[in-house]
Formats: structure tokens, sequence, C-alpha cells
């Protein structure tokens, strides 16, 4: 697989001038992901609330302000371009102070981290399904770089989670030796 013929054949068709219409998949895809990319971004700013580890707290900053508001920004923007309407938002969290906020009422730093984790993954995964069924190459485009972004950022967080001993690792599978009889 030649990668500046995948490039070239990616970029082509949007140098005809003409781009059909959306169909209904595309603007589903684009409209649940602005939905989840938002609803992602509160959970995310209520943790900033709660967090006391200062890395942890840099890690959530980072992910709202450098990959989920440009995300949303971009999609927005290209949905108005296309008059697909928006989904309704809710208000943007305020800033608290996490010292208010009893234990037993909050994500401890290692949930936060892990709910990030998980997150990550469900929205490379659902930017992977976008690419998948968009015809158009600009929407596909838009989703293999909010890939790029979440994959880029969920390197670095899993050396944060690694040091810290938050990454939740699966146990190994030992296979019982062939010709055991079992």
């Amino acid at each position: 697989m030649n990668l500046l013929e995948m490039l070239k054949d990616a970029i082509s068709p949007l140098t005809d001038g003409e781009k059909p219409p959306l169909h209904v998949g595309e603007v589903m895809n684009l409209w649940f992901y602005l939905t989840a990319t938002e609803q992602t971004m509160r959970g995310e700013q209520v943790a900033l609330n709660t967090v006391s580890d200062p890395e942890l707290r840099e890690k959530v900053m980072d992910i709202i302000h450098n990959v989920h508001t440009p995300i949303r920004e971009e999609v927005k923007d290209f949905l108005r371009q296309e008059g697909v309407p928006l989904p309704q938002s809710t208000p943007d969290k305020s800033l608290g102070d996490f010292r208010q906020i009893s234990d037993n009422a909050k994500l401890s730093d290692e949930e936060v981290a892990n709910l990030l984790s998980f997150n990550l993954v469900l929205g490379i995964n659902y930017a992977c399904r976008g690419l998948t069924e968009a015809v158009r190459p600009d929407v596909a485009s838009m989703f293999a770089k909010f890939q790029m972004k979440k994959a880029g950022f969920a390197v670095t967080f899993r050396h944060l989670m690694i040091q810290k001993g938050w990454l939740l690792v699966p146990p190994y599978y030992n296979q019982p030796p062939t010709g055991s009889g079992n």
C-alpha cells in the first residue's frame, strides 16, 4: 500500500469543486460525535473540580482545551456550513474547589483517569465508524483527524496511568500446556 497514492486518492475528490450532499449516516455520525464530545467535556469539567493530582489535573485541562474543544468547534462549524441544525447543549461547568467536596461524593483520581481512558477508547472507536461510513472525503478526513488527536493524547496519558498505578490491566492468560488432557 503506497501512502502517497492513498493521500492522492483521498484528496482528489476535494479538488474537483463539487461535493455531494451529506448522506444521513454522515450527518448522524457527525451529530452524535458532537453530542458525545460535549457530554464528555462536561464530565471532564466536573472532574477538574474533584481531581487532586496535579499531573492528572493538567491532563484533564489538556484534553478539554487541546482535544475536545477543537473537535467540538470543527464539527459545529462544519455542520453549520452544511445547514445541519446543531444538537442542544448544556452549558460549560464552572471551576470549583475539590477540597470542598467530601471524598464519598466524588470520583477518586484513579476513577477519573480510568473514565477518561474509557471515553478515549469510545471516541477513537466511534471516529473509526464515522471514517468508514463516510462517502465524502472531507467527512472521512475529519474523523481520521479526530482519531489521531485522541490517539496522540492516549499515548501520553497511558504513560501517566502506568506511572501512577491507575491502569487497569486484565489478568494474564496462561494457556495450559498442550497434551495435558484438558
